[in-house]
């Protein structure tokens, strides 16, 4: 069953009617608004890379904060959206500045949970550039969480994967935090 003829029958179970003006060409439209917040699925985070990686003497953090990134939970198929901050520290390489928002982007836009999503994106660039350590932290609001069930619209999420450096030593996960801290 095509997604059109699926939204049609949602449409027609819960009491509305396809072939109202207003809801005409809304299978189409979701068809489409499917298609694009599930693009993570067609491509691949190695295809974004694209030989993106450069050989450098350089061993301190590199740290690229306030990614916005928007998903759907798996659960409910709801969005949940947020911030994302991502740091790694380079064991003789380093990758291209826009690839890091991009594999953020790969990576939510697939049904997820927020925890699974923190952790590829982590065993990601771990795989890739083979760092002395990554850290990433994802903060993030649940529509599932404020439009249903328990109903508050103001909570967040947080969720972080530490490896290598990050976890290991305690002023390392330190300075990575304080670099990404809100302050007023």
């Amino acid at each position: 069953m095509s997604i059109e003829k699926a939204v049609k029958e949602i449409l027609v179970q819960i009491g509305e009617d396809p072939k109202r003006q207003g809801l005409r060409d809304t299978p189409t439209r979701m068809a489409r608004m499917f298609d694009e917040l599930t693009a993570g699925y067609h491509v691949s985070p190695e295809e974004i890379i694209n030989g993106a990686l450069f050989d450098i003497n350089f061993d301190e953090m590199v740290v690229v904060k306030d990614i916005e990134f928007y998903s759907l939970c798996e659960h409910h198929m709801l969005p949940f959206f947020g911030m994302c901050s991502v740091a790694y520290i380079p064991n003789g390489k380093i990758v291209g500045l826009s690839k890091i928002p991009r594999i953020v982007e790969v990576f939510s836009r697939r049904l997820q949970v927020q925890e699974r999503m923190t952790g590829q994106i982590a065993d990601f660039l771990e795989d890739v550039l083979k760092p002395q350590g990554v850290a990433v932290v994802a903060e993030a609001q649940h529509l599932c969480m404020a439009m249903r069930g328990i109903m508050k619209a103001d909570a967040t999420m947080l969720t972080s994967s530490m490896r290598g450096a990050f976890k290991k030593d305690k002023r390392t996960r330190s300075e990575f935090l304080s670099f990404i801290s809100k302050k007023p």
